[in-house]
């Protein structure tokens, strides 16, 4: 059986984007005034809005990614650096899509998370791998393409493949140890506010330090997972834009560079509301003046934002698929090799099929010219 806490903190998973709460200045199942708040109205909004949108994510993710690890392996005798890191970023993305159901069935389910906590701390880790994985990747793409072309330095080349591979292997390991925190505070947790078990980070097992660790979460959250990469990544891409506004690239290079500012805009647009909603929680959750009303338009915008984030996974290979032209030529030569497969057999059997009917009609004839 889970642990009774009372009041736990809800980190960055899909469903537990409501107040991150713990036991500090007053009791967080209390309002600042002293107000039991109600939370039936979020979670029937989380009961119908996450399941219905998860499935949908779940479905056109590992789809869309199936489709670039096929393009990538029909063309893996001429993979650039660059393909090199998008292989490891549609992994992320599927093994992060892969989370979503145990979260869905978390916010469907009357009691809750009924997987208990080895799989809470299994799901959650592998969670936040993925989701740290997936914009180191981006920053490494974006140094990359710097190096490449401001400074027409090759940071990584096909004669040293082994840097590639370094660089994604210390990419997986230093998200690995970013997990330390959900593999010690993750639990199954019975959360007395909502009625309902959930897998969520219970800070409360060190109660007199409880809120020093939600804050050092929320930190590292912010700085590690958002921030740091998104200078590097803006910094980047600026420099990048501004050679390629004065001329100097071919419309190649400018088709590739395309694709790779897609992927990072449309990661800030899929982030940065969360990001935003989730620093006006923290604030929020510091005073002591926060009404029912705010924590639950707080509860429903988290949903909704974090929501969007995790949709961010299911879009890389639409971006891949409308944005670059190689990537759409690949894959339409498989469509259609696949295609004159599907012909091709088709005609086989057709073929088979009138031989059968000319021998029987051939065998037929025969016994009647005996029968004769």
């Amino acid at each position: 059986m889970p642990a009774q806490v009372s009041c736990v903190s809800r980190q960055h998973y899909p469903t537990q984007c409501h107040s991150d709460n713990v036991l500090y200045n007053t009791d967080c199942c209390h309002n600042g005034l002293g107000d039991v708040c109600d939370h039936d109205d979020s979670m029937r909004f989380e009961a119908v809005f996450i399941p219905v949108l998860y499935s949908v994510a779940l479905v056109v993710g590992l789809l869309g990614n199936g489709l670039v690890l096929g393009v990538l392996a029909q063309r893996k005798r001429v993979w650039s650096v660059t393909d090199n890191f998008i292989l490891h970023l549609a992994v992320a993305d599927s093994l992060l899509l892969l989370t979503l159901p145990f979260w869905a069935v978390e916010a469907a389910q009357e009691e809750g998370w009924s997987f208990g906590t080895p799989l809470c701390k299994i799901t959650g880790a592998m969670f936040t791998i993925n989701f740290y994985c997936g914009i180191f990747l981006l920053a490494c793409i974006s140094l990359d393409r710097y190096m490449s072309i401001i400074h027409a330095t090759q940071m990584y080349s096909r004669r040293k493949p082994w840097l590639v591979h370094a660089s994604c292997l210390s990419v997986w390991l230093f998200s690995l140890l970013l997990t330390l925190p959900d593999w010690v505070f993750l639990e199954a947790a019975a959360d007395d506010r909502r009625s309902k078990t959930e897998c969520v980070h219970n800070y409360l097992l060190f109660s007199q330090s409880a809120s020093k660790w939600r804050l050092a979460s929320r930190l590292l959250y912010h700085l590690v997972g958002f921030l740091l990469p998104s200078v590097v990544m803006l910094f980047c891409y600026s420099c990048i834009l501004l050679r390629l506004m004065r001329g100097s690239q071919g419309r190649q290079k400018q088709r590739a560079i395309r694709v790779i500012l897609a992927l990072v805009a449309v990661f800030f647009l899929c982030w940065t509301p969360y990001n935003i909603t989730l620093m006006v929680d923290t604030i929020q959750s510091n005073s002591t003046r926060e009404g029912c009303g705010m924590k639950t338009h707080l509860e429903k915008a988290l949903t909704v934002t974090s929501s969007l984030g995790y949709l961010h996974c299911s879009l890389n290979p639409v971006l891949y698929a409308f944005v670059g032209v190689k990537f759409r030529r690949q894959l339409l030569d498989i469509l259609r090799y696949l295609g004159c497969r599907l012909k091709m057999g088709a005609s086989f059997k057709s073929a088979a099929s009138s031989r059968r009917s000319s021998t029987w009609s051939e065998s037929a004839d025969t016994s009647n010219s005996i029968a004769i």
